[in-house]
Protein backbone atom coordinates (compact mmCIF):
# COMPACT_ATOMS: atom_id res chain seq x y z
CA UNK A 1 0.00 0.00 0.00
CA UNK A 2 1.39 3.46 -0.78
CA UNK A 3 2.14 5.71 2.20
CA UNK A 4 -0.55 8.24 1.35
CA UNK A 5 -3.23 5.61 0.91
CA UNK A 6 -2.44 3.72 4.10
CA UNK A 7 -2.24 6.99 6.05
CA UNK A 8 -5.70 7.95 4.80
CA UNK A 9 -7.14 4.57 5.79
CA UNK A 10 -5.57 4.74 9.23
CA UNK A 11 -6.83 8.30 9.67
CA UNK A 12 -10.33 7.09 8.98
CA UNK A 13 -9.89 4.23 11.47
CA UNK A 14 -8.88 6.66 14.22
CA UNK A 15 -12.01 8.68 13.56
CA UNK A 16 -10.07 11.78 12.52
CA UNK A 17 -11.72 11.78 9.11
CA UNK A 18 -15.24 11.98 10.51
CA UNK A 19 -16.66 14.92 12.42
CA UNK A 20 -18.06 13.81 15.76
CA UNK A 21 -19.29 16.97 17.44
CA UNK A 22 -22.09 16.70 19.97
CA UNK A 23 -24.47 18.48 17.64
CA UNK A 24 -24.05 15.98 14.83
CA UNK A 25 -26.89 13.50 14.36
CA UNK A 26 -26.41 9.79 13.86
CA UNK A 27 -27.49 10.08 10.23
CA UNK A 28 -24.96 12.85 9.55
CA UNK A 29 -22.18 10.87 11.21
CA UNK A 30 -23.06 7.78 9.20
CA UNK A 31 -23.02 9.81 6.00
CA UNK A 32 -19.69 11.36 6.93
CA UNK A 33 -18.21 7.94 7.67
CA UNK A 34 -19.37 6.58 4.32
CA UNK A 35 -17.82 9.54 2.51
CA UNK A 36 -14.57 9.19 4.45
CA UNK A 37 -14.32 5.51 3.51
CA UNK A 38 -14.79 6.26 -0.18
CA UNK A 39 -12.15 9.00 -0.14
CA UNK A 40 -9.67 6.88 1.84
CA UNK A 41 -9.99 3.97 -0.58
CA UNK A 42 -9.57 6.31 -3.56
CA UNK A 43 -6.18 7.38 -2.18
CA UNK A 44 -5.04 3.79 -1.72
CA UNK A 45 -3.01 1.85 -4.27
CA UNK A 46 -4.77 -0.23 -6.97
CA UNK A 47 -3.76 -3.38 -5.09
CA UNK A 48 -5.44 -2.21 -1.89
CA UNK A 49 -8.57 -1.17 -3.78
CA UNK A 50 -8.69 -4.64 -5.28
CA UNK A 51 -8.24 -6.24 -1.85
CA UNK A 52 -11.03 -4.13 -0.33
CA UNK A 53 -13.36 -5.15 -3.15
CA UNK A 54 -12.37 -8.81 -2.99
CA UNK A 55 -12.75 -9.17 0.78
CA UNK A 56 -16.35 -8.03 0.55
CA UNK A 57 -17.14 -11.26 -1.31
CA UNK A 58 -16.85 -12.97 2.07
CA UNK A 59 -19.91 -13.39 4.25
CA UNK A 60 -19.71 -11.07 7.25
CA UNK A 61 -17.24 -8.61 5.71
CA UNK A 62 -18.81 -5.47 4.29
CA UNK A 63 -17.01 -2.27 3.28
CA UNK A 64 -16.04 -0.95 6.73
CA UNK A 65 -14.62 -4.31 7.78
CA UNK A 66 -12.78 -4.72 4.46
CA UNK A 67 -11.21 -1.28 4.74
CA UNK A 68 -10.19 -1.95 8.35
CA UNK A 69 -8.53 -5.23 7.39
CA UNK A 70 -6.70 -3.61 4.48
CA UNK A 71 -5.47 -0.77 6.67
CA UNK A 72 -4.23 -3.12 9.37
CA UNK A 73 -2.49 -5.57 7.02
CA UNK A 74 -1.01 -3.40 4.29
CA UNK A 75 0.45 -5.71 1.63
CA UNK A 76 -1.02 -9.14 2.36
CA UNK A 77 1.63 -10.82 0.23
CA UNK A 78 4.21 -9.98 2.91
CA UNK A 79 2.73 -12.87 4.88
CA UNK A 80 4.22 -16.15 3.68
CA UNK A 81 1.07 -18.08 4.45
CA UNK A 82 -2.27 -18.08 6.21
CA UNK A 83 -0.72 -19.42 9.41
CA UNK A 84 1.61 -16.44 9.64
CA UNK A 85 -1.32 -14.07 9.24
CA UNK A 86 -3.20 -15.89 12.00
CA UNK A 87 -0.17 -15.47 14.24
CA UNK A 88 -0.04 -11.75 13.42
CA UNK A 89 -3.63 -11.35 14.63
CA UNK A 90 -3.12 -13.45 17.75
CA UNK A 91 -5.97 -15.74 16.64
CA UNK A 92 -4.01 -18.96 17.04
CA UNK A 93 -4.29 -21.33 20.01
CA UNK A 94 -1.59 -21.18 22.65
CA UNK A 95 0.34 -24.41 23.06
CA UNK A 96 1.49 -26.12 26.23
CA UNK A 97 4.13 -28.81 25.86
CA UNK A 98 4.95 -31.44 28.47
CA UNK A 99 7.54 -33.89 27.23
CA UNK A 100 6.17 -35.38 24.03
CA UNK A 101 2.64 -34.17 24.69
CA UNK A 102 1.26 -30.95 23.22
CA UNK A 103 -1.99 -29.39 24.32
CA UNK A 104 -3.68 -26.42 22.69
CA UNK A 105 -5.18 -23.75 24.93
CA UNK A 106 -7.05 -20.51 24.31
CA UNK A 107 -5.90 -18.08 21.61
CA UNK A 108 -2.75 -16.10 22.37
CA UNK A 109 -4.32 -12.61 21.98
CA UNK A 110 -0.82 -11.19 21.57
CA UNK A 111 -1.27 -9.85 18.02
CA UNK A 112 -3.32 -7.16 16.30
CA UNK A 113 -6.43 -6.73 18.45
CA UNK A 114 -8.33 -4.59 15.91
CA UNK A 115 -7.92 -7.22 13.21
CA UNK A 116 -8.85 -10.00 15.62
CA UNK A 117 -12.03 -8.17 16.67
CA UNK A 118 -13.11 -7.68 13.05
CA UNK A 119 -12.73 -11.35 12.09
CA UNK A 120 -14.41 -12.63 15.25
CA UNK A 121 -17.38 -10.32 14.63
CA UNK A 122 -17.55 -11.56 11.02
CA UNK A 123 -17.33 -15.16 12.19
CA UNK A 124 -20.77 -15.00 13.82
CA UNK A 125 -22.36 -14.89 10.36
CA UNK A 126 -21.09 -18.41 9.60
CA UNK A 127 -23.55 -19.94 12.03
CA UNK A 128 -26.05 -19.60 9.17
CA UNK A 129 -26.30 -22.14 6.39
CA UNK A 130 -24.30 -21.27 3.25
CA UNK A 131 -26.15 -18.88 0.98
CA UNK A 132 -25.86 -15.63 -0.97
CA UNK A 133 -28.45 -13.04 0.02
CA UNK A 134 -29.18 -9.74 -1.77
CA UNK A 135 -26.59 -7.70 0.17
CA UNK A 136 -23.77 -10.21 -0.37
CA UNK A 137 -24.73 -10.66 -4.02
CA UNK A 138 -24.49 -6.88 -4.46
CA UNK A 139 -21.03 -6.79 -2.86
CA UNK A 140 -19.84 -9.58 -5.15
CA UNK A 141 -20.68 -7.68 -8.34
CA UNK A 142 -17.51 -7.20 -10.35
CA UNK A 143 -15.52 -9.63 -8.19
CA UNK A 144 -13.60 -12.32 -10.09
CA UNK A 145 -14.92 -15.87 -10.14
CA UNK A 146 -11.81 -17.32 -8.39
CA UNK A 147 -12.35 -14.97 -5.45
CA UNK A 148 -16.06 -15.75 -5.29
CA UNK A 149 -15.17 -19.44 -5.26
CA UNK A 150 -12.90 -18.89 -2.25
CA UNK A 151 -15.68 -17.02 -0.47
CA UNK A 152 -18.16 -19.82 -1.21
CA UNK A 153 -15.71 -22.43 0.03
CA UNK A 154 -15.32 -20.39 3.23
CA UNK A 155 -19.06 -20.52 3.84
CA UNK A 156 -19.21 -24.29 3.53
CA UNK A 157 -16.01 -25.04 5.45
CA UNK A 158 -16.61 -22.69 8.37
CA UNK A 159 -20.26 -23.54 8.82
CA UNK A 160 -19.78 -27.30 8.59
CA UNK A 161 -16.50 -27.71 10.41
CA UNK A 162 -17.25 -25.45 13.33
CA UNK A 163 -20.93 -24.72 13.87
CA UNK A 164 -22.28 -28.09 12.85
CA UNK A 165 -19.62 -30.29 14.49
CA UNK A 166 -18.47 -28.28 17.50
CA UNK A 167 -21.91 -27.00 18.46
CA UNK A 168 -23.20 -30.56 18.31
CA UNK A 169 -20.38 -31.58 20.64
CA UNK A 170 -21.52 -29.02 23.21
CA UNK A 171 -18.56 -26.67 22.84
CA UNK A 172 -18.75 -23.11 24.19
CA UNK A 173 -20.16 -20.80 21.49
CA UNK A 174 -17.67 -18.06 22.28
CA UNK A 175 -14.75 -20.40 21.73
CA UNK A 176 -16.35 -21.75 18.56
CA UNK A 177 -16.77 -18.32 17.01
CA UNK A 178 -13.19 -17.38 17.94
CA UNK A 179 -11.97 -20.53 16.19
CA UNK A 180 -14.08 -19.61 13.15
CA UNK A 181 -12.51 -16.15 13.13
CA UNK A 182 -9.03 -17.65 13.16
CA UNK A 183 -9.79 -19.89 10.20
CA UNK A 184 -11.51 -17.02 8.38
CA UNK A 185 -8.14 -15.30 8.30
CA UNK A 186 -6.92 -18.11 6.06
CA UNK A 187 -9.55 -17.23 3.48
CA UNK A 188 -8.79 -13.52 3.89
CA UNK A 189 -5.14 -14.31 3.10
CA UNK A 190 -6.10 -16.36 0.03
CA UNK A 191 -8.35 -13.61 -1.34
CA UNK A 192 -5.78 -10.92 -0.58
CA UNK A 193 -3.06 -12.79 -2.47
CA UNK A 194 -5.28 -13.22 -5.54
CA UNK A 195 -6.48 -9.62 -5.43
CA UNK A 196 -2.97 -8.20 -5.21
CA UNK A 197 -1.77 -10.47 -8.04
CA UNK A 198 -4.68 -9.35 -10.24
CA UNK A 199 -3.83 -5.69 -9.59
CA UNK A 200 -0.17 -6.28 -10.51
CA UNK A 201 -1.17 -8.00 -13.74
CA UNK A 202 -3.38 -5.09 -14.75
CA UNK A 203 -0.61 -2.59 -14.04
CA UNK A 204 1.84 -4.65 -16.12
CA UNK A 205 -0.54 -4.99 -19.08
Amino acid sequence: MNVCGRSALRKWLRGDAVGSSAGSGAHERAGGAAGAIVEAVKLASPAVQEVVKGLQALRGIAEISAVTIAAELGNISRFEGARQLMGYSGAVPSENSTGKRKQQGSITKTGNSRLRRIVVEAAWSYRHRPGVGPALRKRQEGVSEPIKEIAWKAQHRLHKRYYSRLSAAGKDRGKIVTAVGGELLGFIWAIGIKAEAAARQRLAA
